[in-house]
């Protein structure tokens, strides 16, 4: 098993300072952010310019992870693929494809991403909507021997307050996914601190669908006892921001209360030994790039107590 990030904690650096500087202190795989230029979300980045990347440009990045000895593990962009706003949709569903006309260049096999979800259509609605799309998307995707995987975020609030922004955070959801996209190359991209907060087992849930495990996000879960007896399980009410809820917060490897000895070895006995990468959304190690490399260091020690080279 490998340990690297994704790259969208470090958005204004340059994918050359990135990969040196990620050698240097020991990562073995980085998950590219290939967001488009111009884009409102958060944790976002665009290390790769997917919507013009080149097959020069391809040599090139090939050419900077070999003389650093690392590898790509996945390219990431994630987006509400179902949006209600059909204009919009389409644009993110082109840049999607983008992004995966750029791994197939970078003989990268994974790209990860998010289904999304539509505000004014019941769940069982949306999941059939989420088969129409992602049937083509995973077509166009196999065509360029690429896979697909959905990281299992809700997405809490983000696009109507009170509803999920993602319908993949759950087992029910992802038995109803993979029912609606039944392939191969759909997976998931596996990340327990969602699962965590939300009361699920994240150790059953590796267990029961590992055959759908493409690729593993590191991200730990703290729960703030006073948050919660303030707020309740529901989070605050009263100005609210998506995905803070108030009684609980993202945290580095090791600062939360995810058990990654467990994790780990649930995950290699079920046969997934591919990379663990490192999800950095840690309040407390944001603000500066000298911060956020502290705490990513801070999630690769942790974790390496634990994954044999």
């Amino acid at each position: 098993m490998k340990i690297g990030y994704i790259t969208a904690c470090l958005p204004k650096l340059n994918l050359q300072d990135l990969v040196n500087w990620s050698a240097g202190v020991g990562f073995q795989t980085l998950e590219l952010a290939a967001w488009p230029v111009e884009s409102e979300r958060d944790y976002q980045a665009r290390q790769i310019d997917a919507a013009n990347f080149t097959k020069d440009d391809a040599k090139r990045v090939k050419d900077l992870f070999i003389e650093n000895r690392m590898e790509i593990s996945a390219m990431a962009y994630y987006d509400n693929n179902l949006h209600p706003d059909l204009e919009k949709r389409k644009c993110y569903l082109n840049h999607l494809r983008r992004v995966i006309d750029t791994a197939s260049l970078l003989d990268v096999k994974l790209v990860g991403t998010f289904v999304g979800s539509r505000p004014d259509k019941t769940p069982t609605e949306n999941m059939k909507e989420i088969g129409v799309v992602f049937r083509e998307i995973v077509k166009y995707a196999e065509d360029k021997n690429v896979k697909i995987m959905i990281e299992n975020c809700p997405m809490d609030h983000w696009v109507k307050f009170g509803l999920p922004g993602n319908y993949a955070y759950s087992p029910e959801l992802w038995n109803a996914m993979f029912n609606e996209v039944q392939s191969d190359n759909f997976g998931l991209n596996f990340d327990p601190s969602h699962l965590n907060w939300l009361g699920i087992d994240y150790l059953k849930a590796a267990k029961d669908f590992a055959p759908k495990i493409f690729h593993a996000h590191a991200k730990d879960t703290e729960i703030l006892t006073n948050g919660i007896n303030e707020y309740g399980i529901f989070g605050k009410q009263i100005d609210p921001t998506p995905w803070k809820s108030g009684w609980w917060r993202y945290r580095m490897p090791g600062l939360g209360e995810i058990n990654w000895s467990k994790l780990i070895s649930t995950l290699q006995e079920n046969g997934y030994d591919y990379v663990l990468s490192i999800e950095h959304e840690d309040p407390i190690w944001e603000g500066s790039e000298e911060k956020i490399k502290k705490g990513l260091k801070l999630g690769l020690n942790h974790l390496s107590q634990f994954v044999i080279k």
